[in-house]
């Protein structure tokens, strides 16, 4: 991995993503060849807090048709962060 912005690829904002957020873990989209420990330093230097805990799991594909063709989503890697109860990361405040 070149830098922290290529592990964390982007937030996943849904329904369950924003339940969790409140019991203090973040959920992120990150690169497929990204480690618990790399993930957790990324968090730990672009958002300044303090992760306890990083769970990782591979998203399975789903599959899909349109206009009569069918196929199957991308598989993606999604990680879980825990952080301390009075920490927060600032760019999920309001959404």
């Amino acid at each position: 991995m070149t830098s922290y912005e290529d592990i964390l690829l982007e937030p996943v904002l849904s329904e369950k993503a924003n339940l969790l957020r409140e019991e203090g873990k973040y959920v992120f989209k990150v690169a497929p060849a990204a480690t618990k420990i790399q993930i957790k330093e990324a968090v730990r230097r672009l958002f300044n807090v303090h992760p306890i805990s990083c769970t990782v799991m591979v998203v399975a594909p789903k599959p899909k048709s349109q206009r009569g063709r069918s196929g199957f989503t991308a598989s993606w890697k999604k990680a879980i962060v825990r952080l301390p109860k009075d920490e927060k990361i600032s760019i999920f405040e309001g959404v």
